[in-house]
């Protein structure tokens, strides 16, 4: 029976249906599935995908879902159950995950609001780094529209973030003349992240 590329689905009208319900075509789905597959030489936020009753029966088929490759939460959703469609309803099932916090993965549910938390993950990692964005998830910095007003750069450490402090805030030339010299900017910054900052790997984060 003819079969949908990697997804093993038997082209049964039954089957079709479903997929038309969702949007798709056997031909759309297979574009799809190139389109969604996540690519092991990145590391973009992905899931893998079986069901609840494939895993039953002994059966791990899935597929490695590239989360950063879609819109929204109803295209991934409707993209996961097109890809089990041999199944009236499948209860899709993320089996394990990769590239985004632990905290966030559950194997049975992906709630649309940890769909938000991932798609802000996506688009920080994009503009900063992914390492600053995981250093304030490891702090404790959540929500994530908190990390833009938080995050002060990448600095050697924190003696390297005082002296950047104290050249954009004072004039200690003026303030202190030759004693400038010998200002202390290991304990300044020492100072500085006992209270006002957190710095994980060269990351610097300002309290909120």
């Amino acid at each position: 029976m003819k079969e949908i590329l990697k997804a093993n689905l038997p082209l049964r009208q039954e089957v079709i249906d479903r997929l038309e319900e969702l949007g798709y075509t056997p031909e759309s789905l297979r574009k799809a599935i190139e389109e969604h597959e996540a690519d092991y030489r990145e590391d973009n936020p992905s899931l893998y995908c079986g069901t609840y009753a494939k895993y039953n029966d002994g059966d791990l088929s899935g597929m490695w879902v590239d989360l950063s490759t879609f819109d929204s939460y109803d295209d991934f959703i409707n993209f996961c159950k097109a890809f089990h469609a041999d199944e009236y309803d499948p209860e899709l099932m993320f089996q394990d995950y990769e590239n985004f916090p632990r905290e966030w993965y559950c194997e049975s549910c992906m709630g649309e609001e940890t769909w938000d938390k991932i798609a802000e993950y996506i688009r920080l990692s994009e503009i900063h780094s992914k390492e600053a964005v995981d250093a304030f998830v490891e702090w404790g910095g959540e929500p994530l529209e908190h990390f833009e007003d938080c995050y002060c750069g990448e600095w050697e450490d924190e003696e390297d973030y005082a002296r950047h402090i104290v050249g954009e805030c004072y004039d200690l030339d003026r303030i202190m003349g030759n004693l400038a010299n010998f200002f202390d900017y290991a304990a300044y910054g020492c100072e500085l992240f006992m209270y006002d900052y957190y710095m994980d790997n060269g990351h610097v984060f300002r309290h909120w």
